[in-house]
Order: structure tokens, then sequence, then C-alpha cells
């Protein structure tokens, strides 16, 4: 009995990397690439206006 307490630990690891991979590689492209685009581009636009907005203050000193 050993042996199947010794295989257990790898085996559920190697499951739950699989599933990992499928799920990443699922997750690539379409409707999701759209989506995950669209927030890194107003994510960049939000730094971008508050850049902006920095730099049209004067600074207090």
């Amino acid at each position: 009995m050993d042996y199947i307490s010794a295989i257990v630990p790898p085996l559920v690891m190697a499951v739950l990397f699989t599933f990992l991979i499928v799920t990443i590689v699922k997750n690539q492209g379409g409707a999701n690439k759209a989506k995950e685009d669209a927030a890194v581009d107003a994510a960049f636009a939000a730094a971008e206006a508050a850049r902006a907005a920095r730099a049209a203050t004067p600074e207090e000193h």
C-alpha cells in the first residue's frame, strides 16, 4: 500500500497541471481575447490620461 500513497501526490499534481494547461489554451483567442484587449486598452488610456493631467497642472514647491 505504500506505493499507492507514494504515487497519489504526483498523479494529482499531473492531473491539475493538465487541467490548468487545457484551461489556458481554451481561453486564448476568440471573444475572451477581445475582452482582454479592451481591458488593457482601457487601462493604458486611463494611465495616459492621468499622466497628461499631471503634466498639465503646475507643480507646487
